[in-house]
């Protein structure tokens, strides 16, 4: 059973990593294994992301009222055309990726290339395009990048602002875009996993451990928005790819010797 103290640490887990370049499913596959949850997957993997998406709402709420004020945008259409990629293989290989994150074969290899991108990403010169210079070609590369990281351990946002940045965004538009971009495929995460929940049933967890995840992962996920948006601006991403090498390192030697 989910205790509250576990529900508190993988809601900082959700909502810290799913903004930092270092992949939120790799993280939390490891903390579920720490905690012996392996069991506890979906309803739990849903309602933390629920927490990173209201981190996501409140935080970029003011495009989202432009957005409901004029839904047919510059803004709502980059982003349509930005997820096309995340759906298409989302769906199309929804039950291989599904397999492949429960036994989590392959996620010390999905860390070890998610650092090479984001260490790829520093040699890509600085960018001139704000928001409004974003092409519809761009949201389709960038999200093309994003739908890579259906992979457990491939970083999202690491994969959106590497393809940002190599587009030519700003530091700062090119964390600000990724992040905006993420609230379709969160949002088409819970609607999918919620599905499964009422097809399948749930895990027996308690309401209020699930109360302290969600909070948990929606106040850390607005930290981790605002703090990457500025950090991005004037530092380099290569922290980030040697703390994710390290980790598939050791994630690697721990499956190597049948201990993870």
């Amino acid at each position: 059973m989910l205790t509250k103290l576990e529900a508190l640490i993988l809601g900082i887990i959700q909502g810290l990593t799913e903004f930092l370049p270092i992949s939120s499913t790799g993280h939390l596959y490891l903390g579920r294994n720490l905690f012996g949850l392996q069991e506890a997957g979906l309803l739990l993997d849903t309602m933390l992301h629920v927490g990173t998406l209201i981190a996501v709402f409140i935080f970029y709420k003011d495009e989202f009222l432009k957005i409901i004020r004029n839904p047919f945008s510059k803004l709502t259409f980059l982003l349509i055309v930005g997820t096309i990629p995340a759906v298409i293989i989302g769906l199309g290989f929804k039950d291989y990726i599904e397999d492949i994150s429960k036994t989590g074969v392959t996620i010390g290899w999905e860390f070890l290339l998610t650092g090479l991108f984001l260490w790829m990403a520093d040699s890509a010169k600085n960018g001139y395009k704000r928001m409004d210079d974003i092409t519809y070609r761009d949201a389709f590369i960038i999200g093309s990048f994003q739908a890579v990281a259906i992979l457990p351990a491939i970083s999202r946002s690491g994969m959106t602002i590497v393809a940002a940045l190599w587009r030519k965004l700003d530091r700062e538009t090119a964390a600000y875009f990724s992040f905006l971009l993420s609230t379709p495929a969160i949002a088409g995460a819970v609607v999918l996993q919620t599905k499964d929940l009422i097809s399948g049933g749930g895990e027996q967890i308690s309401l209020s451990a699930l109360l302290v995840g969600i909070a948990s992962s929606a106040f850390f996920g607005y930290v981790a928005v605002k703090w990457m948006i500025r950090f991005l601006k004037k530092h380099s991403l290569k922290p980030f790819a040697i703390y994710v090498w390290v980790l598939g390192l050791v994630v690697l030697a721990f499956q190597f010797t049948g201990k993870l």
